[in-house]
C-alpha cells in the first residue's frame, strides 16, 4: 500500500468523511 502525503492530502478533500479512520491507523504511523 504505496501512500504518499499528497495522496492523503487529496484523498481526504474527496473523503473527508472518511477521515476519522485515516487519523487512527495513520496517527502512530
Amino acid at each position: 500500500m504505496s501512500v504518499t502525503m499528497r495522496e492523503m492530502l487529496e484523498a481526504g478533500v474527496h473523503f473527508g468523511h472518511q477521515t476519522r479512520f485515516w487519523n487512527p491507523k495513520m496517527a502512530p504511523y
